[in-house]
């Protein structure tokens, strides 16, 4: 079954002879290789380029490893672009080359190629690869599977059928197209630790394996709840386990991130224009991995609904952060205290601002109210939502925040706000 990803090769496809080394990344198993040599490829052969104009190299298959090899790979290269015509250069697993930078900075030489490359351990997943190619390189972040792309892996089952399905697996490809619960819950478990705790061990030389699987245990157990290096070495504590040094829980945490299996949301005084340090939120990038982590216990549908709502706004090109409006509360006795107020996301992109409370159900005027009060104490004309599993038609109140249903959300991206 092809699962189409429109939304990155477009990208692919905005950047293309732009003179710049176009550098796919994600989380393994994302589907970084598919995207590049099945859909962008076939995109290419559409537009009307030759098969000899399109140089393919996998790594990873045993017939190329000669061209692991930095200057045999180079000089292959080289050999392959025979006239003035555009070629296009489709590179994967290059983290298997040593040098590999130089190579492709090399190819930025040659003026009618245009370079394509993935990668999936962990140096090359690592968020600051692209200063590996010193300004000369363009990054396409791919995401696992948005609902709505998920959604059409199974399209004979209703919305809330998918939706619990997506939010127990994720949304990684091949864990999709999986037929059982049994084999997808035993991929995610295997492919956790058999390939991201891996990675990041051997990249960052953990001395104590067993420090670093009991941090991605209570970090997994407390998603979208504020959080800091300070608490969760106390956390470590009361566990009964070893203590740690913030720093080294930083350290870890920085790990996780930089092989996006967590994504870090900071905290934003409104009122005040200015980023909290700390406490932070931390999420997982797909929440079936979250699930694997702990053996698919506490599956809170709240918590697991705003996981998936803080990746679908940063998968629309968002950037999320954790609101904190302060008010002041008149007490019982007249007296008036400041308070914090939170929103779930501040999302920005360019001059366009968004407020959206997750909220899994509104099942009565008081728990509307409750979910709002931080929306309506935000002075400003940006725009204030309320995203809510219950089935509701889309419309304002009159405070003027809009109301939206789960599934309209996910499915209709286009149209959302």
């Amino acid at each position: 079954m092809e699962i189409k990803r429109d939304k990155y090769l477009n990208r692919l496809i905005a950047h293309q002879g732009n003179q710049r080394v176009k550098i796919i990344t994600g989380i393994r198993r994302a589907g970084k290789s598919y995207l590049l040599f099945r859909l962008f490829k076939q995109h290419l052969l559409d537009s009307g380029v030759k098969p000899s104009h399109i140089i393919e190299i996998q790594l990873d298959d045993r017939i190329n490893i000669e061209l692991r090899n930095p200057d045999a790979c180079l000089a292959f290269i080289r050999k392959s672009v025979k006239d003035s015509k555009p070629y296009y250069l489709l590179v994967d697993e290059v983290q298997l080359m040593p040098e590999f930078e130089d190579v492709l900075n090399s190819c930025l030489h040659i003026s009618n190629l245009d370079t394509y490359v993935t990668g999936s351990n962990s140096r090359f997943l690592s968020t600051d690869i692209i200063t590996e190619f010193r300004g000369r390189g363009d990054e396409i972040y791919l995401r696992p599977l948005s609902f709505s792309e998920f959604a059409t892996t199974c399209p004979s089952l209703d919305f809330d059928s998918a939706w619990l399905q997506y939010i127990t697996y994720g949304g990684l490809p091949y864990c999709a197209l999986l037929p059982t619960a049994e084999e997808k819950a035993d991929y995610l478990t295997r492919l956790f630790e058999e390939v991201y705790v891996r990675d990041i061990m051997e990249r960052h030389h953990i001395q104590y394996p067993g420090q670093l699987e009991q941090l991605m245990n209570i970090v997994s157990s407390g998603i979208g709840s504020l959080t800091n290096p300070k608490k969760l070495e106390n956390a470590f504590v009361s566990m009964g386990g070893e203590k740690l040094s913030d720093r080294t829980i930083k350290q870890y945490l920085d790990h996780l991130t930089d092989a996006f299996i967590l994504e870090r949301a900071d905290r934003y005084d409104i009122k005040g224009k200015k980023y909290i340090s700390t406490p932070s939120k931390y999420y997982f990038t797909d929440t079936g991995l979250r699930n694997a982590r702990i053996n698919f216990r506490q599956l809170e549908k709240t918590h697991l609904m705003e996981n998936v709502l803080y990746n679908e706004l940063c998968g629309r090109g968002f950037s999320v952060d954790v609101g904190v409006v302060e008010v002041n509360e008149k007490q019982a006795d007249g007296k008036y205290v400041r308070k914090q107020l939170e929103i779930d996301f501040v999302c920005n992109k360019a001059d366009e601002r968004i407020y959206i409370q997750s909220a899994f159900s509104l099942p009565s005027m008081e728990k509307r109210q409750n979910e709002e009060r931080s929306l309506i104490s935000v002075d400003d004309s940006f725009r204030k939502v309320i995203i809510t599993a219950d089935k509701v038609i889309k419309h304002r109140d009159e405070q003027g925040v809009l109301i939206m249903g789960l599934e309209e959300f996910l499915l209709n991206p286009e149209a959302s706000f």
